[in-house]
């Protein structure tokens, strides 16, 4: 789909914040421009920047209504609880709806499918797109990304929500820059909403994962001499690793590039649980990742890219250091610091490799 230039009121209600609202946070980083306000009670009368450490002046509201003002579309930049709708949030929804404005969401849960929502967009002609419904008949994956032009870079990652995205669209945008022909293929809703297309594969039936991972990235490499993916999950999470493994088989990667956020010592999403699956050295991630793909199309490792938001600048470069030295490979984090030595070793592959 071609992403129309809506203006958007955010849903963040109760959750925004530099962790808990991943959606908003990454739509309000790569086109605040396009960001009206954010809605949640908590942060009212503060600023996004105020909030998040980036983002400007965008308001927080206390005030749905009030948020609508200006906007085209609400987003929804959140989880609820569970996945599921709660019913303060669908007053808010059909507020938005009868004043005809779209809805993006990326749940689990898809608000075209709720009776009432669902019933109120389609007699006021407003459409509701939930970026997370697969599309019909994928493919059973079957190796044609291995036989692509274009080299093909998958970001992997020691647990969930560690950058994979952020780090790929980073890189992107510096590779075109400097005159790569490069595409960034989404593989989740928020990639979906930043790029306009792509396809959510944690929503997908698991047989068809690494078909769907397969057909964008093919998609992607049209026209294209650099394809970066988006990852998802990782090999060691116990609840999401078989996403990741579909991923990695079915985009048939040439490179990897391996993201981790350095405090972070173990697994972090349990549900309530206590941790208890610890993140192991990079040496040993970098032998999973590369290990896993062996069988099906073989690859390595080319870079490090690390989320050190939560260090001081001492300490994050003191990271970087030592994540190059205990690896050999060059590490650094390309939102707070320089990105040419990631950038560098994906030019470098590509001259190699393809």
């Amino acid at each position: 789909m071609t992403a129309p230039k809506h203006r958007f009121l955010i849903i963040a209600d109760g959750d925004f914040g530099p962790l808990t609202s991943k959606t908003a946070n990454s739509c309000i980083r790569y086109f605040p421009d396009r960001i009206v306000a954010v809605f949640d009670r908590t942060q009212a009368g503060k600023t996004a920047q105020q909030v998040l450490g980036f983002g400007g002046n965008i308001p927080v509201v206390g005030n749905f209504e009030q948020g609508l003002n200006g906007a085209t579309a609400v987003l929804v930049g959140i989880a609820p609880a569970g996945g599921r709708l709660p019913d303060e949030w669908k007053t808010w929804l059909k507020t938005a709806i009868d004043r005809k404005l779209e809805i993006w969401s990326g749940l689990h849960t898809f608000i075209g499918d709720d009776p009432e929502l669902g019933s109120l967009a389609k007699a006021k002609g407003v459409r509701i797109f939930d970026a997370r419904k697969p599309p019909p008949n994928l493919p059973i994956a079957d190796g044609r990304a291995a036989e692509l032009d274009a080299l093909v870079v998958l970001a992997v990652g020691s647990d969930c929500n560690v950058g994979k995205m952020t780090a790929q669209l980073q890189l992107r945008d510096q590779l075109v820059k400097r005159g790569h022909r490069t595409s960034f293929v989404a593989t989740g809703q928020t990639g979906i909403f930043i790029e306009g297309w792509g396809i959510a594969v944690d929503a997908v039936v698991a047989d068809f994962i690494a078909g769907a991972a397969e057909q964008i990235t093919v998609q992607g490499a049209k026209d294209h001499d650099i394809v970066l993916v988006e990852g998802q999950g990782s090999l060691i999470h116990p609840g999401y690793s078989g996403v990741t493994l579909g991923l990695l088989h079915g985009s048939c990667p040439d490179a990897l590039i391996l993201c981790h956020q350095v405090t972070r010592d173990y697994i972090g999403d349990y549900h309530g649980r206590q941790p208890w699956v610890k993140i192991p050295p990079y040496t040993e991630l970098v032998d999973i990742y590369e290990k896993a793909a062996e069988p099906v199309h073989p690859t390595r490792v080319i870079g490090i890219c690390l989320n050190t938001y939560d260090m001081d600048e001492s300490a994050a470069r003191e990271a970087c250091t030592r994540a190059a030295e205990e690896t050999g490979l060059p590490a650094t984090d390309p939102v707070r610091f320089d990105s040419t030595p990631l950038v560098d070793a994906i030019i470098r592959e590509a001259t190699v490799t393809k």
